[in-house]
């Protein structure tokens, strides 16, 4: 005959003899930022369709090559919505075609700062731009989100021997760590706590302006760990 290994079966709470204490740990670090994103919003307007995409198009290479121009600092650069619509106007009893609206929408990443500034700049002085931002963020690798989960793991020991040492007893072994997750308050997208939020649009006979200066926001990270520990019989 076969015997069944034995099961252990964990005990969801202590005993006299094992005592257990639950405590949470948690950590918030202030860390400046990393990356800021830009959206930048290319417009064109014509009285026929053609005139209007190619207005557009023409504008949006003129973005284009003049965010590539800044190499290294600029990390990503992604087109995302674009559209042409008409503008109708009634006309007797009928409808017709008034103009036609045409926008691309761009996102651009960087991390030089006062690359963005020079950047959100000039590119505010093109031809019906308007530039959204900064959103400023910490890369999802950053070592900001690792140094705060060590600190809540640093205070759950902490706050748990303390608990023990009020009891008279020590810690003995960790039972259990649940991670509650490392979250930084990224900015991006817009509704974020860490957002700063200025619209540019170019200005009608502004040429050459000075770059912005533009004061990086401080980013938040928070982490929270639950942790359960056995401690030595207490002496009460």
């Amino acid at each position: 005959m076969t015997q069944e290994p034995t099961r252990t079966t964990h005990q969801p709470y202590g005993t006299p003899e094992v005592p257990r204490v639950a405590v949470r740990g948690e950590a918030h670090l202030e860390v400046d930022p990393e990356i800021a994103r830009i959206g930048i919003t290319v417009s064109a307007r014509g009285t026929d369709r053609r005139t209007a995409l190619e207005d557009l198009t023409r504008r949006n290479n003129a973005v284009l090559e003049l965010v590539k121009s800044y190499g290294e600092p600029v990390e990503k650069l992604e087109t995302g919505a674009f559209s042409i619509t008409p503008e109708l106007t009634r006309h007797g009893r009928g409808e017709r075609v008034r103009a036609y609206h045409g926008r691309v929408h761009i996102t651009a990443e960087l991390n030089d700062f006062t690359t963005l500034g020079e950047l959100t700049t000039r590119l505010a002085d093109l031809e019906l731009t308007r530039i959204d931002g900064p959103w400023w963020a910490l890369r999802p690798t950053s070592p900001a989100h690792g140094e705060a989960r060590r600190q809540a793991v640093l205070e759950a020991v902490q706050r748990a021997r303390e608990y023990a040492h009020a009891l008279g007893a020590d810690l003995a072994s960790l039972v259990e760590l649940a991670d509650l997750g490392a979250e930084d308050a990224t900015p991006y997208p817009p509704g974020g706590s860490g957002m700063r939020t200025m619209a540019f649009a170019a200005p009608a006979d502004d040429a050459g302006a000075p770059p912005l200066d533009l004061e990086p926001q401080r980013q938040t990270v928070h982490a929270q760990v639950n942790a359960r520990f056995t401690m030595t019989p207490p002496r009460l």
